[in-house]
């Protein structure tokens, strides 16, 4: 079982910065991928990015490319998404996932993840 639990999620202008967290426990070590979803009101839950454990693999939805960059702390077991230049279509609930198999290209699908967080909330005002 892994266990996800992510912080960070707020309230910021047009243009701000947030920093997601997403902090991993469990069985850590069997997990090969960590994504960032997220959901706007009377949406479907999207792909926004991914990462490789090793961190040396990333990948994003073309939306947040140059704006959004997410990273990992081994050490920490936890995975950011530090997103800049925010947008109000970016609020939305961001969940983060894991992936407990190997793949490459790095999953972009819902079912694609294992184990998920209860979702942080990110709201961007105009």
């Amino acid at each position: 079982q892994v266990q996800l639990v992510e912080s960070g999620g707020g309230l910021v202008q047009a243009g701000g910065s947030l920093r997601l967290s997403c902090a991993a426990s469990g069985r850590t070590s069997s997990i090969f991928g960590m994504g960032w979803f997220r959901q706007a009101p009377g949406k479907e839950r999207e792909f926004a990015a991914a990462i490789s454990r090793s961190g040396g693999e990333t990948h994003y939805v073309d939306s947040v490319k140059g704006r959004f960059t997410i990273s990992i702390d081994n050490a920490k077991n936890t995975v950011y998404l530090q997103m800049n230049n925010l947008k109000p279509e970016d609020t939305a609930v961001y969940y983060c996932a894991a992936d407990l198999t190997y793949r490459l290209p790095l999953g972009v699908r819902l079912y694609e993840y294992h184990y998920w967080g209860q979702g942080t909330q990110v709201t961007v005002s105009s």
